[in-house]
């Protein structure tokens, strides 16, 4: 089963790898957070289907960094998804647009049928008490390369469609994620679109427009 396979792969991340002075891990996998992982998962991934994977940058504090699913708050996760949960309940901005995006492709039960969203990194990274991608620190990226490229390819074992991946990022996560796809030969397209923080940051009144092109991709794959 996917759901059994995605739940697999988060269990047995290795956060053996030393990071870099200064920079700790986003882990959210505590068992509370197991079991909502494995209820998301069993609710709408509990079948062999192949998906497209929308793959973001990495987990942040707010969503995915506490409920261990990406571009889902805790608020989203209950009033959405129906998944009662005692985490604290505040708004992330990424995944307020994913979840009006979701919704207006027509739900998470038909979104979930055709598509996964994970991120290029699966885990995330904290430095100076805030936020750091992995490609922010060139020692970072250097590192967990290794932890990335496995990753993908156990997205690829798990029953991603190696057709094209949706690279949530138009800059370095794209580039980075090109790269290695370049290097590798995962999927025969990279499609990049806007990261959702940089739509809600710095082009909020075009949301509308944004989310329009999501779902030009989305429909069309």
């Amino acid at each position: 089963m996917f759901s059994t396979k995605m739940l697999s792969f988060y269990r047995n991340l290795d956060t053996k790898i030393r990071l870099p002075k200064g920079i700790s891990w986003i882990d959210p996998f505590s068992p509370e957070v197991l079991q909502i992982s494995k209820a998301y998962h069993n609710k709408f991934y509990h079948d062999n289907k192949k998906r497209t994977f929308l793959m973001g940058i990495n987990p942040g504090r707010f969503g995915a960094g506490v409920t261990g699913i990406p571009f889902t708050d805790p608020i989203q996760l209950e009033s959405v998804m129906g998944l009662k949960n005692d985490l604290q309940k505040r708004h992330e901005l990424s995944s307020i647009f994913i979840h009006e995006m979701i919704e207006e492709f027509g739900g998470v039960y038909k979104f979930s049928k055709e598509f996964y969203i994970s991120s290029v990194c699966p885990l995330g990274f904290i430095k100076d008490g805030k936020n750091i991608n992995y490609y922010d620190d060139r020692v970072l990226e250097k590192r967990v390369t290794p932890f990335i490229r496995k990753s993908v390819e156990d997205h690829i074992k798990i029953g991603a469609n190696l057709d094209r991946v949706v690279c949530l990022g138009m800059g370095k996560n794209y580039k980075y994620l090109k790269a290695l796809n370049d290097k590798h030969n995962y999927f025969g397209e990279v499609v990049p679109l806007p990261h959702p923080r940089w739509i809600m940051q710095y082009r909020r009144k075009d949301k509308e427009m944004h989310i329009q092109s999501y779902l030009d991709v989305l429909n069309r794959i």
